[in-house]
């Protein structure tokens, strides 16, 4: 992918139950200039928050196991830490009530420059 983007400081994180999707997701990001951190469930993206301030977006899976889903995980996130963006994403049909009111969904299969497009879109 040849998207140059001036986020070279920019730390998103990535919470994807599927390993191959949550590395393919966060090779793009990197390829596109982004820092990228990395959960597998929202319980661990929490932890991630937690420890790192300089999150400003989240990409998330909706569907994911444990008790939190990605749309639980988003309204924490938006009580919580309110200036971070969030990018939903899932293979499933989704209504557009159920995404925060600033964040963006991205249905699967997505390609890199929409990925893309939506992180910086949720930062600014």
């Amino acid at each position: 992918m040849e998207t140059k983007s001036l986020n070279t400081r920019t730390t998103v994180l990535i919470v994807e139950d599927e390993p191959f999707v949550r590395l393919f997701g966060a090779d793009l990001l990197e390829q596109a200039g982004f820092d990228v951190l990395q959960a597998c469930d929202a319980g661990e993206a929490l932890r991630v928050l937690e420890t790192h301030p300089e999150v400003r977006a989240v990409f998330s899976d909706i569907q994911m196991p444990g008790s939190l889903d990605g749309l639980g995980l988003a309204r924490r996130i938006c009580q919580r830490w309110p200036q971070i963006g969030i990018v939903l994403t899932s293979g499933h049909r989704v209504r557009a009530e159920m995404i925060p009111r600033e964040g963006r969904f991205l249905a699967k299969p997505y390609d890199g420059k929409a990925l893309v497009r939506h992180i910086e879109e949720v930062i600014h």
